[in-house]
């Protein structure tokens, strides 16, 4: 069995979807229909009004980035091998604040309020025993091409 991950979901019925859709080259938001606001991370319930009318749909994929760190530590499997890797939190353009990742640009180009696009990274997981091992696709942003107004 190998190490310890601390970068990978545990996924269950209920996020099954997103992680399924995420594997597809796809991002999921939760929508809530009793006051129409989206929302991330993917709870069973709206976290502003507490309904549980929510449904999974589709977003855009576009964001722009409101917050970042650089990270040049870490001891945990695997982030140690990733050093230095820029944390961050961006805006969805439905609303929902999300924390991730800024892949493909340095640091020293990152700008608040930049276009990024949502990419994703295969990931190896293991599975529960006899299931083998699988891959798990994780939403990291990048910045938009620039033919599309991007510029790292």
């Amino acid at each position: 069995m190998a190490g310890a991950r601390f970068d990978l979901p545990e996924v269950d019925a209920f996020t099954r979807p997103y992680w399924d859709a995420a594997a597809e080259g796809r991002l999921l938001l939760r929508r809530c229909g009793a006051c129409g606001r989206a929302h991330h991370y993917p709870r069973e319930f709206c976290p502003r009004c507490w309904s549980e009318d929510v449904t999974w749909e589709p977003a855009s994929g576009r964001a722009t980035l409101y917050t970042w760190s650089v990270v040049h530590r870490n001891d945990l499997p695997p982030f140690g091998s990733r050093t230095p890797y820029v944390a961050a939190v961006v805006d969805l353009a439905e609303g929902p604040r999300m924390m991730t990742e800024v892949v493909g640009c340095g640091e020293g180009a990152l700008r608040v309020g930049m276009a990024l696009e949502v990419a994703f990274r295969a990931e190896e997981a293991e599975k529960a025993e006899g299931e083998g091992a699988g891959a798990v696709a994780v939403p990291v942003f990048r910045l938009l091409p620039p033919s599309t107004g991007g510029r790292c």
